[in-house]
């Protein structure tokens, strides 16, 4: 929980930043640090999938992982999802409500709130979460500088959120193996690279289609090994 604890709490230290300096953050500053944070969200997805003992259980989970992800367009659910918000957002009675629902959905709709939680409760890492606060922290000042102190409230559903999957995660744990969680982490750090190419804007690739992948390298941890001679 420990992750999302500081998740949640920097975007309540973003917001007030952002209140204070109103409207005097620079847009190439906050781009800078967007790209050095997403530079780190490589380093640390590559560092995970770099654990893989067994490549075909990585490989073949994102390939099934991506037919389930097109088939049951997850993308263009997190789409309508977000136009959804916007619509509502737009008819609150008060800026702050339209803060609120737009920050929340920004930072709870997203591959590296679901990852992070996952490795958070799994392996009782928080790094990714770590480095999710930071670029939520930056991004909540530079939201609350423009829409107000709404955005700070945004920090109760993300706590909500995340906090209920890593507590899923860990008591899914113990009916796992430690090489079916590392087959699961290593395939979860390959999205975790394509949510950092996304960042740095170098080709926009649809993690949030091949999320099911992660679910798809439990069962096949097991029993790709078993098939498939060294």
């Amino acid at each position: 929980m420990i992750g999302t604890i500081v998740n949640a709490s920097a975007i309540v230290l973003g917001s007030l930043t952002g209140l204070l300096f109103r409207k005097q953050i620079p847009e190439r500053v906050s781009n800078t640090i967007t790209q050095g944070l997403g530079l780190a969200v490589l380093l640390i997805g590559l560092q995970m999938s770099l654990l893989s003992q067994e490549i075909m259980v990585v490989v073949v989970s994102l390939v099934l992982g991506g037919l389930t992800g097109e088939l049951l367009n997850i993308e263009g659910w997190l789409a309508r999802l977000g136009r959804w918000a916007d619509i509502k957002a737009g008819r609150a009675t008060g800026g702050a409500g339209k803060a609120f629902v737009t920050a929340s959905l920004i930072y709870c709709v997203g591959a590296m709130a679901i990852m992070g939680s996952l490795e958070d409760g799994l392996n009782n890492n928080p790094q990714i979460l770590f480095t999710k606060a930071a670029l939520d922290g930056v991004s909540a000042a530079l939201f609350t500088s423009t829409m107000g102190l709404g955005v700070a409230f945004s920090a109760l559903p993300v706590f909500v959120y995340q906090g209920a999957i890593t507590l899923l995660a860990a008591s899914l744990k113990n009916f796992l193996s430690p090489s079916v969680v590392m087959e699961m982490s290593a395939t979860g750090g390959l999205l975790i690279v394509g949510i950092g190419i996304n960042i740095l804007g170098i080709k926009e690739i649809k993690v949030g289609n091949l999320l099911p992948a992660i679910f798809y390298a439990a069962p096949l941890a097991y029993w790709l090994p078993a098939i498939i001679p060294k």
